[in-house]
């Protein structure tokens, strides 16, 4: 199994999607959004190597978890890896939330293989880049009104982004 390159852990997060989820804060991301709330994860040299296979451990040990969050940091950069790491988590059936800077239909029209395995591998998807102008704190697991909770499974068929209910 190969390493992650992340900026931290939380091992119990109430904050990051539904029920209790362990959080993985991937390193590197080219969005740069001004008033970003880890600005510490944009230098893709920074953070640490953490084994895909101490992550999942980790994770099995809490059974009291709903699921696991990749956020960042900009999570499809390092897709390849973090594919690894969904499908362990995935086998155990836990739920996988995943923040990105890119929208749902970008994504969905990547040509890289890995971007679009880790996309069909998510559950639900909080995508857009945070927009300081449209912050707020009254919205559920989002930061700017411009982001959107997006069922993945339900908008990968019907071919348009529809919005999760959780």
């Amino acid at each position: 199994m190969s390493d992650i390159r992340i900026a931290g852990i939380v091992k119990e997060s109430i904050v990051d999607g539904p029920g209790l989820r362990y959080v993985v804060f991937t390193q590197g991301c080219p969005h740069h959004c001004p008033g970003c709330h880890n600005p510490q994860t944009h230098d893709p040299d920074k953070g640490y190597l953490y084994s895909i296979e101490k992550i999942f451990a980790e994770v099995k040990q809490n059974p009291l978890l709903s699921g696991i969050t990749l956020s960042g940091g900009e999570p499809f950069l390092q897709a390849e890896k973090l594919v690894e790491l969904v499908k362990l988590v995935k086998s155990i059936n836990l739920s996988v939330i995943a923040y990105t800077g890119y929208l749902f239909e970008d994504l969905m029209k990547s040509e890289d293989e890995s971007v679009r395995e880790l996309l069909e591998l998510v559950d639900v998807l909080i995508d857009g880049k945070f927009d300081e102008k449209l912050k707020s704190e009254e919205l559920r697991f989002c930061g700017s009104s411009n982001q959107r909770l997006i069922d993945v499974k339900r908008s990968l068929e019907s071919g348009e982004a529809v919005i999760a209910d959780i």
